[in-house]
């Protein structure tokens, strides 16, 4: 079956790339989850407008990506959060969350999709995060999650 992505999917593509994958796949797991629209020759135009917005929202070159890499790990970003008197937060910090601290702490604009947090941060401390900015390039971000 063929498929337009709306969104990355790790190992199958990113947002407007044509993949052809088993039905039960996209019938059961890409499509409930809006990961992906039928294709149809009309949905081209989709697939077009999506690229073009990917691509005004990317990194576009190594060399940059290199540069806000080194902008990203040479600072510890400190991100304040409601946690009770353990030290464990209410709720946890999510990407958005992450991505709003690294511009507060004089960091470049990130994209929300693009960060990784591998677990879910529960409790204050340090942690790492990683960051995808370009499909070669990814960048570790010390986050400091105080009590606030």
């Amino acid at each position: 079956m063929k498929l337009i992505l709306t969104q990355e999917v790790t190992g199958l593509g990113a947002p407007g790339d044509v993949v052809d994958v088993k039905d039960g796949y996209a019938r059961n797991f890409l499509m409930p989850r809006s990961l992906g629209t039928p294709w149809t020759k009309g949905g081209q135009k989709q697939v077009d407008a999506i690229r073009k917005a990917r691509s005004s929202r990317e990194i576009a070159t190594l060399e940059q990506a290199q540069s806000v890499k080194a902008q990203l790990e040479g600072k510890t970003v400190k991100l304040s959060a409601h946690a009770g008197g353990t030290g464990r937060l209410f709720g946890a910090v999510t990407t958005a969350d992450v991505a709003e601290a690294v511009v507060a702490a004089g960091g470049p604009q990130l994209d929300r999709r693009k960060i990784e947090l591998g677990q879910p941060i529960k409790a204050v401390g340090r942690h790492d995060v990683s960051v995808r900015l370009h499909p070669e390039v990814a960048a570790t971000v010390a986050l400091e999650v105080v009590a606030g």
